[in-house]
């Protein structure tokens, strides 16, 4: 069933993309050499186990990034996934929406992490969790939400620029406040802070 609906959620949101599908590791590693856009993987399947069957997958398709759906909580298993070199994790209970802004933001080159593995990957503690809280909401404007709203979508300037008919300089202008004020280092990160935020 989860196979399925991965399977709807890309042809829907990508109608022209060819989805191979496979029901255990072996069949997904051998999918994977046909070295496709993306590879989304459950975490638990037959024929290995979760870090040996997501090594093997990258093994096979070096350059394909690889989003893991996944309903584990299990820290050491994912922070090992993280060291492979893994673009993302989402939750199976996550909502066909996200599942979707997490392959664009994965396709778009970002990396989509739940916020406790992301503070746990990077070594940081609660000083540095209270260091940088949440600014509220308020601090953002309605144009600067459209605009991370539109990135998260995998636009480019140029392409927001059209949208929201403004100019690119206008939307780089947009997208640096936002950066600024949710306290993120780049877009990929502003995109996912707001998302935590139910901004988008």
């Amino acid at each position: 069933m989860m196979r399925e609906a991965l399977s709807g959620t890309v042809s829907i949101g990508w109608p022209d993309a060819k989805v191979a599908e496979a029901a255990d590791y072996p069949s997904a590693w051998r999918a994977a050499a046909s070295r496709p856009d993306l590879i989304i993987s459950d975490l638990i399947m037959p024929g290995a186990g979760p870090v040996d069957g997501i090594r093997k997958l990258g093994e096979a398709a070096p350059d394909s990034p690889i989003l893991v759906i996944t309903g584990s909580e299990d820290d050491a298993v994912l922070l090992a996934l993280l060291k492979l070199g893994v673009a993302g994790f989402a939750p199976k209970s996550s909502r066909t929406a996200v599942i979707e802004a997490a392959i664009r933001l994965v396709l778009a080159g970002g990396r989509f992490l739940p916020p406790r593995l992301a503070e746990i990957a990077t070594g940081q503690g609660q000083e540095r969790a209270t260091h940088r809280a949440e600014p509220p909401l308020a601090r953002l404007t309605e144009r600067q939400i459209d605009v991370l709203r539109l990135i998260a979508l995998g636009g480019s300037n140029k392409e927001v620029a059209r949208e929201l008919d403004l100019s690119p300089a206008t939307i780089k202008a947009h997208a640096a406040a936002a950066i600024a004020s949710l306290g993120a280092a780049n877009r990929t990160e502003a995109v996912m802070r707001a998302r935590e935020l139910g901004m988008i």
